[in-house]
């Protein structure tokens, strides 16, 4: 038992464990608002999460991995210095958003768009309550205790499904309702950040000009990356949104309902990306460009085969997957070919992933800035391409194959002119991990039995 309990605490379980997690909570959530609020009013509460996530990569994506790209096996006083940099920088982000968004609430009686409305009153206050969470979080996988992000991930997501079954009980659920909840989810768990010290905000006093600066150069083109990386996942919504008229609300919940279905992609790529991120930066701090290649070959590798099966079975029991998350009314519907589609080429998200995170991690931010905006702009064409073509949302879909092929050309030639690798390399290297993995559990099992003999 002891040694089970020792295999859990494996950094790459538990990585796992806070990401699936998260996506379990997040599918519960789903489910549960598809069955009890209008279809319209889902739609704009999934168009408030891609725009608030969209805007929140101006922080996130400016500061999260440079701090772990400069704290990760830093020494203890060079460590302080960064985080105290990194509160300093988020905190300026944090203000200039919020004052940006105050300066548009002038402009509401001139907008007629329900929608941006709604972002517009709602942002300030809950960019505000999550900065401390966000912190954490960053910290957190930086420092590799996967445990904590877990139990994070579970305060937050956990508190939020419960107001919302206690609003349905008390029959008032509502738009407003889910955004309220939304705002005390991220304000009790940022409040048990600060009180648990994982926060490091007395780091603050420890910040240097010299560190803001380092931060901030490297921030910039990151920010760039992850803001454009962020757009390429929203635009299919936005575009959907401003594209299909009155039937834009119940498209994008059916869109956003299939995109929520890919989280079985999802979550062990953000798993492995947690636990490959710092293992990469290492190796890149240690001047070891062969083991970068290494490591992100058998990241990128070991993922994208053993995704086949589920890939396989996600597109045979599709029609399944959706009713069950969203009720027999979704069954049959633009859904479920869209969730078809999107699996039939996930496969690409591995390998896309790894290729951009290690040009960040060997200091070629401005190539994956690159990378994105081509992938962004492919996505565009397509999207526009594939809606006027198909009418319907499966074009959208469609057009994410141009996406992710764009991404995997560019990244793929540009990272080949700093490390030695191929494509091929990538699932090679994948299937011997695999190989030697399964070797390693049958020679246990062996050995377990001539022992018990």
């Amino acid at each position: 038992m002891q040694k089970i309990l020792l295999k859990l605490q494996n950094r790459h379980f538990l990585s796992l464990m806070a990401n699936g997690t998260m996506a379990l909570l997040a599918m519960i959530t789903v489910a549960i608002l598809l069955r009890y609020m209008p279809v319209n009013d889902v739609g704009y509460w999934f168009f408030f999460q891609t725009v608030f996530a969209l805007l929140d990569t101006c922080r996130t994506g400016f500061l999260q991995t440079a701090m772990i790209k400069f704290y990760s096996g830093a020494e203890k006083k060079r460590g302080k210095t960064v985080l105290g940099s990194m509160w300093y920088l988020s905190i300026c982000v944090t203000v200039i958003m919020i004052v940006a968004d105050i300066l548009l609430l002038i402009l509401l009686p001139y907008i007629d768009n329900a929608a941006i409305t709604m972002v517009i009153k709602w942002f300030s206050i809950t960019f505000l309550c999550s900065l401390p969470l966000s912190v954490a979080s960053w910290i957190i996988q930086a420092e590799q205790k996967f445990h904590r992000l877990l139990l994070l991930r579970f305060i937050n997501q956990g508190f939020f499904i419960l107001m919302i079954v206690v609003m349905i009980f008390l029959k008032e659920i509502n738009l407003e309702a889910v955004l309220i909840i939304n705002i005390l989810s991220a304000v009790i768990t940022s409040l048990f950040c600060l009180i648990k010290g994982w926060t490091e905000v007395k780091t603050f006093s420890k910040r240097s000009k010299d560190c803001i600066l380092e931060l901030f150069h490297f921030g910039k083109y990151s920010m760039g990356s992850t803001i454009i990386s962020n757009l390429l996942r929203s635009s299919d919504t936005l575009i959907i949104l401003f594209l299909m008229g009155s039937s834009a609300p119940a498209a994008v919940a059916m869109y956003v309902m299939a995109m929520r279905l890919m989280e079985i992609i999802e979550i062990p790529l953000r798993s492995f990306l947690a636990t490959g991120m710092p293992a990469l930066s290492k190796a890149f701090n240690d001047n070891r460009k062969d083991k970068v290649a290494l490591i992100m070959q058998q990241y990128a590798g070991v993922l994208s085969i053993s995704l086949l099966p589920v890939c396989i079975l996600a597109i045979i029991f599709a029609d399944f997957a959706i009713g069950l998350l969203g009720g027999g009314k979704y069954a049959g519907t633009y859904a479920v070919s869209v969730y078809q589609i999107s699996m039939s080429f996930a496969l690409f998200l591995p390998i896309d992933r790894f290729l951009g995170i290690t040009l960040d991690i060997i200091h070629k931010p401005r190539i994956n800035f690159y990378k994105v905006i081509i992938m962004l702009a492919t996505n565009i064409v397509f999207d526009f391409a594939g809606i006027y073509l198909f009418g319907n949302i499966n074009g959208v879909a469609i057009a994410s194959f141009f996406t992710f092929l764009s991404g995997i050309i560019f990244g793929y030639y540009r990272l080949k002119k700093f490390i030695d690798f191929t494509l091929i390399g990538i699932l090679k290297t994948g299937c011997l991990e695999i190989i030697s993995f399964i070797q390693k559990i049958n020679f246990k099992n062996s050995q377990l039995k001539i022992q018990r003999q």
